[in-house]
């Protein structure tokens, strides 16, 4: 084996259902249910259309930065739905991808990507309508030598992908769920999302019990002062 140089089957990957049923939730609503113990870190923003949310599930790319020999691989690789998730070490000296790239993985029905790393031809990409979280952009166009790994676990700002998990991703950033979390969750955040309905309607009609906000802080000691 080769080391830097390979490339795995992914063994295992999230429901296309079940990612769909995400899709329709708020992705703070899916981190609370995870406890807000995970988040990918606020230099990935999204760079696509207003409103797109993302939800598919991983193919993992490790590359060294400014190189993109294997999300090009990867990109053959995907099937329908399929999320790019590219791990190239946060640079942003060079670009990873642009708007060929793109317009190969839309052909392929890709959802996505999330580049730990630069892009170019941002007002392209936009235009385009896939998903694209980067952590930047710049002009300056990528290398194509490798070293890299294709369905590999990779960490962005700590947060752990595995081939297969779902990626989620809103206007309020990106989040990984472990496939074989994801049936579980799933329960968790529709009921955390039905919850968030209940208490918006109890403000519009004046009904909220505002309550525990004064219980919460006599606990705590406050005091009152003139």
């Amino acid at each position: 084996m080769t080391t830097g140089f390979t490339i795995r089957p992914r063994k295992a990957k999230v429901d296309a259902t079940l990612a769909a049923r995400f899709a329709a939730l708020p992705v703070a609503n899916v981190s609370d249910s995870m406890s807000r113990m995970t988040a990918a870190g606020t230099r990935l923003r999204p760079y696509h259309a207003q409103g797109k949310v993302l939800s598919g599930a991983a193919i993992t790319v490790k590359t060294r930065p400014g190189d993109n020999l294997l999300v090009h691989k990867a990109i053959d690789m995907a099937e329908a739905g399929d999320v790019i998730v590219v791990d190239a070490g946060g640079d942003l000296t060079n670009s990873i991808m642009g708007e060929i790239m793109v317009y190969l993985a839309q052909e392929k029905g890709v959802a996505g990507f999330v580049i730990n790393g630069a892009i170019r031809d941002a007002d392209e990409i936009r235009e385009s309508g896939i998903g694209m979280y980067a952590a930047g952009v710049t002009h300056r166009g990528p290398y194509k030598d490798g070293p890299g790994e294709i369905n590999v676990s990779v960490s962005i700002d700590g947060m752990v992908v595995n081939p297969g998990d779902l990626i989620l991703g809103d206007c309020d950033g990106v989040l990984c769920v472990p496939c074989e979390e994801a049936e579980g969750l799933i329960t968790l955040a529709e009921a955390k999302q039905a919850a968030e309905v209940k208490e918006i309607a109890a403000i519009r009609d004046g009904s909220v019990d505002r309550s525990w906000v004064d219980t919460l802080l006599n606990d705590r000691g406050v005091q009152y002062l003139d």
